[in-house]
């Protein structure tokens, strides 16, 4: 008896009840025939109409759009950015719910996440359930936080910089993303046209003035005379070897947390939102509650953020050893804390750099891994080194959940975990869990 051939559900347009929030930026809704629809655009308990956008009849689950409302939640709200929609800018996931229900929402996802992967409730975890907004981002609904510091526009065939649409190459031409900074929104990157360019990838500091954009050309695309509103450092990405290179004005940016000033060049990773260095800081460090002479490692330690709060807090004795796998990031990180003379910063992939370092134990560590997380290796080699506080900066919460489990299998419990809605209007969300021993007496 043969198969019958599979077929392409995309158009397809379902009447359902929307389920709970999932990890993405959708809701879970089923159709009549009981197959699984993630659907965007919508918010649990609303009625809808589901129009797919990927699946065929053989899928495990379908993806879908809601493109029409028949019963809204109390939740809704007009999204306030003209972009945002079924088909248009991908950006962010909830510009139609309001403020505080996005943060419930995100805290329903940490929870599920949680239970599922690592078998942790709350309570376990030392959690109250709660998104803490950032300082300045409790705003009412209709208004939205301009909190992206670094915004990567894409170029259309025309010339033009927009953003892409979700899980698309297709470009959405904008005038202006309601999310961006005003120090980047005040380049006006929007208004001009970009021929020969790819890509421009617009930066504003926020421990400084400085500002910068980085133009990707396409393959042997000559670069423009870049003039925009404001003055601004311009790098551009080589065609050959994808390096960052200095066209004009500074390398770098000027960052500031923690009374301390960090340089992040060409294009470096440092926390998107304004607030965030200095509230990840503090979390870490209430959680770590570093001691004098303690020593400390700082994994995927960036340009030496935590590892300059820590290097601080320890007196002329402690130590701290920062692992980073960027080159560039390792040449910020030290001259960002050449001051600290018990500062160290190698680099390197923390599962390979970290067991040459031939250390066995220390007092603290704190990572901040890449979305995927740490992995079940590197989360074994840091359960054998007895560390009495151990801080996790988790920008995922699979992963970290994930992760948890592993640390549990090494001998530590969550001591606390706190979440931050550093990603107003996305579905993202940042997690700081606190972990220790779970025999006090080691």
């Amino acid at each position: 008896m043969q198969n019958e051939p599979t077929s392409s559900l995309v158009g397809e347009e379902y009447e359902v009840e929307v389920g709970p929030v999932a990890h993405g930026g959708h809701c879970i809704a089923r159709t009549a025939e009981n197959q699984v629809l993630f659907v965007r655009h919508t918010l649990p308990g609303e009625k809808i109409i589901a129009k797919v956008t990927d699946g065929d009849s053989d899928s495990r689950f379908l993806r879908a759009d809601a493109v029409r409302i028949i019963e809204p939640s109390k939740d809704r709200v007009e999204a306030p950015c003209p972009y945002a929609g079924p088909g248009m800018c991908g950006g962010c996931d909830w510009q139609h719910a309001k403020p505080g229900a996005q943060r419930r929402l995100k805290g329903e996802v940490i929870a599920e996440q949680l239970l599922r992967l690592a078998g942790l409730t709350p309570e376990e975890a030392g959690w109250d359930g709660t998104v803490m907004p950032a300082e300045g981002d409790k705003l009412p609904a209709g208004e939205v936080p301009a909190w992206r510091t670094r915004v990567q526009y894409t170029i259309d065939a025309d010339g033009r910089a927009g953003l892409r649409k979700h899980r698309s190459h297709d470009v959405q031409p904008i005038d202006r993303c309601l999310i961006a900074a005003p120090g980047v929104s005040e380049l006006g990157v929007e208004k001009r046209e970009w021929p020969q360019i790819a890509a421009v990838e617009a930066i504003t500091a926020t421990g400084s003035n400085d500002r910068q954009v980085i133009l990707t050309p396409k393959p042997g695309g000559r670069l423009p005379l870049v003039e925009l509103d404001k003055p601004v450092s311009v790098l551009r990405v080589e065609e050959k070897d994808g390096g960052v290179h200095r066209v004009h004005g500074r390398a770098f940016v000027r960052e500031r947390a923690d009374d301390r000033t960090y340089r992040v060049g060409s294009g470096g990773f440092w926390q998107v939102h304004p607030q965030a260095a200095n509230t990840l800081v503090r979390a870490v460090m209430q959680g770590l509650l570093p001691r004098k002479n303690d020593t400390a490692l700082d994994l995927y330690c960036g340009v030496g953020l935590f590892a300059g709060a820590i290097g601080q807090r320890l007196g002329e004795k402690g130590a701290v050893l920062g692992i980073e796998s960027g080159k560039r990031a390792v040449e910020d990180a030290r001259h960002n804390l050449k001051d600290l003379d018990r500062v160290r910063i190698e680099h390197g992939k923390v599962d390979q750099v970290l067991p040459r370092t031939g250390i066995t134990e220390c007092d603290l560590i704190v990572l901040d891994p890449p979305r995927a997380g740490a992995g079940k290796q590197v989360v074994k080699h840091l359960s054998g080194l007895g560390a009495r506080r151990i801080a996790y900066v988790a920008c995922d919460p699979a992963a970290l959940a994930r992760d948890l489990a592993y640390f549990r299998d090494g001998g530590y419990k969550v001591r606390t975990l706190r979440a931050f809605d550093l990603f107003p209007m996305t579905h993202h969300v940042e997690c700081v869990a606190i972990l220790e021993p779970a025999e006090k007496g080691r």
